[in-house]
């Protein structure tokens, strides 16, 4: 178990473990699948405009069609399918009006390792719930106007998801339509918010909702953020309870402590109650990343110093691969500098996901664009789940 850090020069020194919780031991791979970078919409529009022409790890812009791309979230359909969700394209607000927010279904075949893309759809705002201009008149929404990094799908078949520009949640139909208004979250505002009107914002840029959990009863959302809000605690980041029934964020909150303030999270989903998985990690990639876990987070807080306590998963930096999937050696290394996607398959394998920042990421190999990889893994103890979390 890793307890409370204390954080020196942006180090995380561990606290004593506590006896009887202690870490997980080696995670090993069970699937690997990958999506080639160089993937794209069939008959989409052109994109990469304002990225420069490169070339970009070989890769020259700007595109003929919208690049398949970014998996910042995943939703797993329960049937070998899943949802996964673009990010803003291509790093910021400024570059990436020409890159069209969508969802794809994907259905990895982790024998074959192929990624097969089905299909998938468009996020936009017909009805205008969106107070704000958006870069389009047909009101088709871009990364210009939201940088959406997490995703839950609900029983009636609606998707919440998370952005960071507001930060905001954001509501949409099973077909992309936005529901209702932006909800945003009291007293957090990110540069890109345009309802700063000259304040200072009081998180940095692209550090708003990066995890996003629906509890395994349903009622709650709980938008975790990638960053530390000004004034509290260096490495603190809020984990806010939101009310679906209500509609509104209840005031309550806890606490995930990073081990170390370099560090950013990359996703987050439930496993009961009390306890949530996050993936914690650097910007390295390839030789340069030294930090890429998976932790159990449990709100209960058994050591009364206000954080949510810390178990250790998975490595994501030493997998053990006995069986040499995906072509690699006894050990697996995923070095990618954006892990963004972690979801529970069953009660001790995980699905996780990278961001390949397409074109700009070559954690894989140095030079060369990243793919969207896939991969499964089997932990060495169960999770003891509980089972609505499969849902």
């Amino acid at each position: 178990m890793v307890s409370a850090a204390v954080l020196t020069a942006g180090l995380a020194v561990p606290a004593a473990a506590h006896p009887g919780r202690a870490d997980f031991g080696r995670a090993t791979l069970t699937g690997f699948a990958s999506l080639p970078a160089e993937t794209f919409v069939p008959g989409s529009e052109p994109s990469g405009a304002a990225i420069g022409a490169g070339p970009f790890n070989g890769i020259a812009a700007p595109f003929a069609h919208q690049p398949v791309q970014g998996f910042s979230g995943v939703v797993n359909r329960r049937d070998g399918t899943f949802d996964v969700l673009s990010d803003n394209g291509y790093g910021n607000k400024a570059n990436s009006a020409d890159f069209l927010l969508r969802v794809h279904r994907i259905k990895p075949d982790l024998r074959g390792g192929t990624v097969e893309v089905l299909g998938g759809f468009g996020l936009s705002d017909p009805d205008r719930h969106v107070p704000f201009p958006l870069t389009r008149a047909d009101r088709v929404l871009t990364g210009a106007d939201f940088d959406v990094e997490s995703i839950q799908r609900m029983p009636d078949g609606t998707y919440w998801i998370g952005d960071e520009f507001g930060p905001w949640l954001l509501h949409f139909s099973a077909k992309g339509r936005l529901l209702q208004a932006p909800i945003a979250l009291d007293g957090v505002r990110a540069p890109e918010n345009p309802f700063l009107n000259g304040a200072q914002p009081d998180i940095a840029s692209s550090k708003g909702f990066e995890g996003l959990v629906r509890s395994v009863d349903g009622r709650h959302l709980y938008p975790l953020l990638e960053g530390t809000v000004t004034g509290d605690t260096p490495g603190d980041l809020r984990f806010s309870e939101f009310d679906l029934r209500r509609g509104k964020y209840t005031g309550k909150r806890y606490v995930y402590r990073l081990e170390s303030t370099a560090n950013a999270i990359g996703d987050a989903i439930a496993v009961d109650r009390h306890r949530f998985l996050v993936i914690e990690r650097d910007g390295g990639q390839g030789d340069t990343a030294k930090f890429k876990r998976i932790y159990l987070a449990d709100t209960r807080d058994r050591d009364g110093d206000g954080l949510m306590d810390k178990t250790l998963v998975a490595d994501l930096l030493d997998i053990a691969n006995p069986k040499g999937l995906g072509g690699f050696g006894e050990t697996l290394r995923f070095p990618f500098q954006t892990i963004e996607d972690v979801n529970l398959v069953d009660d001790r394998t995980l699905a996780v996901l990278n961001d390949n920042n397409f074109p700009f990421s070559s954690g894989r190999t140095a030079g060369k664009a990243d793919d969207n990889e896939f991969i499964t893994i089997r932990l060495s103890a169960p999770l003891h789940a509980d089972k609505r979390a499969f849902r």
